[in-house]
């Protein structure tokens, strides 16, 4: 299962910084075991958003030249805040450096003005043809969707 948890892209910066927001709804699925009667959503998907929203912010540095952005390394995470149903998680992140292979980032994630999620990441760059050429059409397909997906989330800039 895919999850897209970048409801809205509110501000970008090519090369600089990304705002975003999280829209919590009781309606997710895995919340539901998270945790019963007290429902939050869980601290690794807090952190997926902050990826989630570094990735688009290095896509469009790069002009969508990579199909495959993975977090590489989550360095000084914290947590410091719930996040409920119903609330919204503001994001925020900064490009520190890139070159072709990597990008890293300060990204943090608040609710209600209050910190909610902090850290530095580090995302691997990179198009499956570069392991095995015959997949470069699968890269194709996967920047082609990612641009789709982004037409879509990207606000009013």
């Amino acid at each position: 299962m895919k999850f897209c948890l970048v409801d809205r892209i509110t501000s970008l910066v090519p090369g600089e910084s990304i705002s975003t927001i999280k829209h919590v709804s009781l309606a997710e699925e895995y919340l539901q075991d998270h945790f019963p009667g007290f429902s939050v959503l869980p601290g690794v998907m807090m952190v997926e958003c902050l990826v989630q929203s570094c990735a688009w912010l290095s896509r469009v540095t790069d002009d969508f030249k990579y199909s495959a952005l993975l977090l590489k390394q989550a360095r000084a995470v914290k947590f410091n805040n719930f996040l409920k149903p119903g609330q919204t998680l503001e994001v925020t992140a900064t490009m520190r450096s890139a070159n072709d292979t990597t990008a890293e980032f300060m990204a943090s994630g608040t609710v209600g003005g209050l910190s909610a999620v902090s850290a530095r990441l580090i995302l691997s760059k990179e198009n499956l043809a570069s392991r095995n050429p015959q997949l470069a059409d699968n890269d194709a397909r996967l920047i082609a969707s990612m641009k789709e997906l982004f037409e879509q989330i990207r606000g009013v800039q």
